[in-house]
C-alpha cells in the first residue's frame, strides 16, 4: 500500500501521542482514520452541494417566483 510521509511540529506530534495512548491505538492509526474520516466528510459535502445545485436548478423559476426580491436586476447587479 503507497504510503505517505507527514511532518508535525513538536507540539502537534506530542498532542498525537497523547491522544494515540487515551484512545489505545498507534499514532498511525489514528491520523489515518482522521485523514480518512475527513475524505468521507468531503465527499459528503461534494454531494450534498451537487444535489442542491441540481435542485436549485430544476426549481430556479419556482424560486424566482417566490423571492423576487432576490432576482437580479436586467442589466443590473444584484441587490445587496
Amino acid at each position: 500500500m503507497p504510503a505517505l510521509n507527514v511532518e508535525f511540529s513538536d507540539r502537534e506530534l506530542e498532542d498525537l501521542r497523547q491522544m494515540a495512548r487515551e484512545r489505545g491505538t498507534s499514532m498511525k492509526a489514528l491520523v489515518r482514520e482522521a485523514a480518512a474520516a475527513d475524505i468521507v466528510r468531503h465527499r459528503a459535502l461534494q454531494e450534498g452541494a451537487e444535489t442542491f445545485r441540481q435542485f436549485f436548478t430544476a426549481h430556479a423559476e419556482e424560486f424566482a417566483a417566490a423571492f423576487p426580491e432576490d432576482e437580479r436586476a436586467r442589466g443590473g447587479a444584484r441587490p445587496v
